[in-house]
């Protein structure tokens, strides 16, 4: 199993240590299982940035699709 050296800050080893007391039986189930979780929420894909583009995208092809000749005689018939 490879190993590695992390260098953490006094604040988040302490945090560590107490979850790793209480919820976990060694440190290195709990530095296990939080870095695969870490690298699981991590990894989610986002679906857009930015969801206005999509819509403003959507709208003009809709416009080009949908547009009609105004100058059509047939609509000037009474």
């Amino acid at each position: 199993m490879p190993t590695f050296e992390l260098n953490l800050s006094d604040d988040v080893y302490a945090e560590f240590q107490q979850l790793a007391d209480s919820e976990f039986v060694t440190e290195e189930q709990a530095a296990e299982e939080l870095i695969a979780s870490g690298i699981e929420a991590y990894n989610v894909s986002v679906v857009d940035d930015d969801p206005r583009d999509e819509m403003l995208d959507g709208a003009e092809n809709n416009m080009f699709d949908t547009a009609q000749d105004p100058g059509s005689l047939e609509d000037d018939r009474l």
